[in-house]
């Protein structure tokens, strides 16, 4: 499977799966850096995790240039959706398997994909975060970081934005140990080099992620709390 990126505004990533010149884009908050992307590709599918437009903005102008596309999302995203999906619902695309984690917290209807050992998980969690709580529903927010972190350690996680330094940095509140100087400056290095410091695993969360370690929903409040 091949994986790539395409940074959209200051911070997102729009990701693509790719097979060939078919190209799968999940959150095109943006048109005009995809269609640079896709001048050689076909755009085959496109995927939602929520409806911020930051993640979706994209998604009309895309349609019209490809007027094939298939727009796949969540109950949110209905507007925009040709097929609309819920918790554990499972298609096929290019010949891979996704299954569809609800994911909600962030906002009502939050997805997620997971595609073999990779999840695109939108804003649910960043490397060393969680994303805002703008439902103020904490209960969903901490179930959905307990899929994410009860799934095989070496799944890779591919978060929407380019957080990762900043989460680090609030999270040397709570978790104060030399892996978390280790993790910022690899992560400035990769994007010193142009690269995303994504993705991270589910095994390496577990490490630099104080969400991961909240034992229940007061502490998960409390850690949020904390890194505002």
């Amino acid at each position: 499977m091949k994986i790539n990126f395409i940074r959209a505004f200051e911070d997102n990533y729009i990701w693509t799966i790719e097979k060939g010149k078919n190209v799968i884009l999940i959150d095109p908050g943006e048109a005009y850096p995809c269609f640079k992307y896709l001048e050689d590709k076909n755009l085959y599918a496109i995927l939602l995790t929520h409806k911020h437009m930051d993640h979706v903005g994209g998604v009309r102008e895309l349609k019209e240039k490809f007027k094939d596309v298939i727009v796949y999302g969540p109950s949110e995203t209905e507007n925009l959706n040709d097929k609309t999906l819920k918790d554990s619902d499972e298609f096929e695309l290019l010949g891979y398997i996704f299954k569809v984690l609800k994911t909600n917290g962030h906002t009502e209807e939050h997805i997620s994909y997971l595609v073999e050992n990779k999840l695109f998980c939108g804003d649910t969690i960043f490397s060393s975060g969680c994303g805002r709580v703008f439902t103020g529903d904490y209960k969903s927010s901490f179930e959905s970081v307990q899929k994410i972190k009860n799934l095989d350690k070496n799944t890779l996680i591919y978060p929407a934005h380019e957080y990762t330094v900043d989460c680090l940095r609030s999270s040397k509140k709570i978790i104060k140990d030399k892996i978390m100087d280790e993790a910022i400056d690899e992560a400035k290095e990769k994007i010193s080099n142009g690269l995303p410091s994504l993705p991270t695993s589910v095994e390496k969360e577990f490490l630099i992620n104080p969400f991961f370690m909240a034992k229940d929903l007061d502490e998960f409040k409390e850690f949020i709390r904390i890194k505002n």
